[in-house]
C-alpha cells in the first residue's frame, strides 16, 4: 500500500465515524455534581459531608463564629476590670487632682478602647447575619410553607397575605421563647464583672466568656425576633400587581430591557452549576438574546439594558472574558447596558465542589470581587457615580474612584497575597451603591446596590443583605434629587413572593435577610421608585408596602437547549408630582434550538 493509499483509507475511516456512544457535547453525571435541579438536597448534603475539608471548616468556624462570640463575652469582663482599676487608683485623690486624673483616664480609655468596641460591634453584627437573622427567616418560612400547604387551597391572594402575616407573628413568638429558654439555661454560668486577677488567669474566664456571649446573642434574638415578627405581621404583605398605569398622552417615557441571571460559562459546551444537564449548553442562547435586543433597539430605541446580577456562573476569569467579548460585538447596546454583581459572580468558591471553603483570609473572594469590579468599570465606569463616605453626595465616576487603586488592583490580580487583599473590602464597599444620575431634574436615574452577603462557603452562596450604609446612601441620594424618578436595582428579591412553591428549599436562604427592613426604607419614596431584581429566575411583578417590584426571569436558566425562554422590556413614564408610571411589559420570547 502506498502512502497516498494510506491517507485515503484514513479519510474514509474518519468519514465513517458517527456520534460516539457517549456524546461529550451532551455532558455526563459529573456536570450534575452540584446541581440543585438534578440532585436532591439530601444527596448534595451527603456529598458535602464527604468532600468538606475539616481543618478549613474548623478554622472558619473559629474565625467567623467562635472568635466574635468570645470577643462579645469578654468585653464586659475587660471593661469592668478596667473601671475597677481606675476607681481604685482614684480612691486616694481628692478635689481638683482627682477630677483631672479621672478626666485623663476617661480620655485615654475612650481612645484606647474605641478599636475594641468597634471590633465588638462589627463582630456582633457578623453573628447577627450568620445566626440570628437567618434563624428568624428560616423559622418564618418554615411556618409559611407548612401553613400554605395546609390552607392555601382554601384562600385567595388576600387570604394568603393574612396567612403570611399570622406566620410572621407566630415565628417571632416561637423564636423569642426558644431564645429566652437558652438565656435562662446559660445565665447561671455567666459573669458580668471581672477583675485584673481574672484576666491574668485566663482559664477562669473561658466559661463565663462563652456564657456571656450566649446570653447576649440569645437576649438579642429574643427581643429582635419579637420586633421583626410584629413588624412583618403589621406591614403590607406582597401582592401581585393587578393593574398597570395608562400610557400618558405627553411626557417622557423610558424603555428598559431587563435581563438577569444569564450565567455565562467559560467553555463552548459548558453547563451551569444549578441546572447541570437540565439547562442549556454554552452561551449560544445569550448570543440569540443579544441579537434580538439589537433588532428591538433598531426598531424602537431602548434607553437602558439592565442586567441585575449573576452575569457569570462562578465568577471565573474565562466567564467574564466571554461576557466582555459578547458585549463588544454590540457597541451600541453596550453604551446602554448596566450590570451589578450577583451571588454567582462573588460567592461561588468552587463551581465543581459546593463543600469547598474559602477561608476569611483567602484571596479567592477578593479576586472574584476584582474580576467583577473590572468588568463593571470597563462597561459603565465613565457613566456611573459613587457616593462619598462622609457627605453621602456624589463625588465622581467609578473610573475616577478606582484610578488611584489601579496599580494595586492589578498587582493583587497578578500575585494575590494576604497583605494586598487587606484593604479591598473597604474599596469594594465604598463603590456601592453605584448611581446613574438622571439627565434632568425630573428624569430617571438608576441606583445599583450590592445585595450579596459576605460568605465563604459555596453551599451558602445565595445569602443576601443590604447594608445599613448602602441604605443610608440610597435615601440621601433620593433627597438630593427630590423630583427625579428612580430604578433601584439589586440582585436578590426583597421578600418571598406570594406564590406556591413545590419545595421548601426554593424559599429559604435566597431572599434578603433584612428584606422587610429594606422595604420600609423605600416606602417614603414608593411613588417615584421601581425595584428591579433577579436571583429567583422567576417572572413576577407586584408590590409590597406601596413599593412596586419587578422580578426578572432568567432567559437562560431552567430550560434545555430546545425549550423557549423569555425576558421583558419595561416602559416607565413620567407622571405629575415626580411620580413614576409603570406600563404593561412587553414579553420577548426567545426560541430554543431546533431538535437534533
Amino acid at each position: 500500500m502506498t502512502e497516498s493509499d494510506g491517507w485515503h483509507q484514513t479519510i474514509c475511516d474518519m468519514q465513517r465515524i458517527k456520534t460516539p456512544l457517549v456524546d461529550p457535547r451532551r455532558g455526563d453525571v459529573e456536570d450534575d455534581a452540584s446541581s440543585t435541579k438534578q440532585k436532591s438536597w439530601l444527596s448534595l448534603a451527603g456529598s458535602l459531608l464527604a468532600e468538606i475539608s475539616l481543618p478549613k471548616l474548623l478554622f472558619a468556624w473559629i474565625a467567623l463564629v467562635v472568635f466574635p462570640a468570645v470577643l462579645l463575652g469578654l468585653v464586659p469582663l475587660i471593661a469592668t476590670a478596667w473601671l475597677s482599676k481606675v476607681s481604685g487608683k482614684l480612691s486616694g485623690l481628692t478635689g481638683l487632682s482627682a477630677a483631672l486624673v479621672l478626666f485623663l483616664f476617661v480620655g485615654l480609655g475612650a481612645i484606647g478602647w474605641r478599636p475594641l468596641l468597634r471590633m465588638a460591634e462589627a463582630n456582633f453584627w457578623s453573628l447577627n447575619a450568620l445566626v440570628v437573622q437567618p434563624g428568624y427567616a428560616f423559622c418564618r418560612e418554615a411556618l409559611r410553607h407548612l401553613a400554605e400547604r395546609i390552607f392555601d387551597g382554601h384562600s385567595g391572594m388576600v387570604g394568603r397575605a393574612r396567612l403570611r402575616a399570622a406566620t410572621s407573628a407566630g415565628s417571632g413568638i416561637i423564636l423569642c421563647g426558644c431564645a429566652v429558654l437558652i438565656a435562662v439555661l446559660v445565665w447561671p454560668a455567666s459573669r458580668w464583672v471581672g477583675s485584673v486577677t481574672d484576666l491574668m488567669l485566663l482559664h477562669r474566664v473561658i466559661v463565663p466568656t462563652l456564657a456571656n456571649a450566649a446570653v447576649l446573642v440569645a437576649g438579642y434574638l429574643a427581643a429582635a425576633s419579637l420586633v421583626w415578627g410584629v413588624a412583618d405581621a403589621t406591614m403590607d404583605q406582597p401582592l401581585d400587581l393587578t393593574h398597570f398605569d395608562e400610557r400618558p398622552v405627553a411626557g417622557h417615557m423610558w424603555r428598559i430591557a431587563h435581563l438577569s441571571d444569564i450565567h455565562i460559562v467559560g467553555s463552548r459546551f459548558g453547563f451551569r452549576i444549578e441546572s447541570g444537564r437540565g439547562g442549556p449548553r454554552g452561551n449560544d442562547r445569550l448570543g440569540r438574546i443579544m441579537a434580538r435586543i439589537e433588532t428591538i433597539h433598531s426598531a424602537q430605541p431602548l434607553d437602558l439594558i439592565l442586567l441585575s446580577g449573576d452575569v457569570t456562573d462562578a465568577g471565573l476569569s474565562t466567564e467574564w472574558a466571554e461576557f466582555l467579548d459578547m458585549v463588544a460585538r454590540y457597541p451600541d447596546l453596550a453604551k446602554r447596558m448596566l450590570i451589578l454583581p450577583g451571588n454567582h459572580d462573588l460567592n461561588i468558591v468552587d463551581r465543581a465542589n459546593p463543600a469547598r471553603l474559602d477561608l476569611p483570609l483567602s484571596p479567592g473572594k477578593r479576586l472574584r470581587q476584582i474580576r467583577s469590579l473590572s468588568a463593571i468599570a470597563a462597561l459603565q465606569g465613565d457613566r456611573v457615580f459613587v457616593v462619598d463616605r462622609d457627605s453621602a453626595r456624589l463625588k465622581g465616576t467609578l473610573s475616577q474612584a478606582l484610578h488611584p487603586h489601579r496599580q494595586w488592583l492589578t498587582a493583587m490580580a497578578d500575585r494575590g497575597g494576604l497583605w494586598l487583599s487587606a484593604d479591598l473590602r473597604r474599596i469594594w464597599d465604598d463603590v456601592f451603591p453605584m448611581i446613574l444620575p438622571p439627565e434632568t431634574e425630573e428624569g430617571l436615574g438608576v441606583l445599583m446596590l450590592n445585595s450579596n452577603a459576605e460568605t465563604h462557603f459555596s453551599f451558602t452562596n445565595a445569602l443576601g443583605l443590604v447594608s445599613v450604609e448602602q441604605a443610608r446612601r440610597l435615601t440621601r441620594t433620593f433627597d438630593q434629587f427630590p423630583r427625579s424618578r428612580w430604578i433601584v436595582a439589586l440582585h436578590h428579591h426583597l421578600i418571598e413572593y406570594p406564590m406556591p412553591v413545590a419545595a421548601f428549599s426554593e424559599r429559604v436562604g435566597t431572599a434578603l435577610i433584612n428584606g422587610s427592613w429594606f422595604v420600609r426604607q423605600l416606602r417614603p419614596f414608593s411613588g417615584r421608585v421601581v425595584v428591579m431584581h433577579g436571583h429567583r429566575h422567576i417572572d413576577w411583578i407586584g408590590e409590597c408596602g406601596g413599593v412596586r417590584i419587578i422580578s426578572a426571569p432568567s432567559p437562560v436558566m431552567g430550560a434545555k437547549d430546545e425549550a423557549p425562554t423569555h425576558f421583558h422590556v419595561h416602559t416607565l413614564a413620567a407622571s405629575s408630582h415626580a411620580r413614576l408610571r409603570l406600563l404593561p411589559p412587553e414579553r420577548i420570547d426567545i426560541p430554543g434550538d431546533p431538535p437534533t
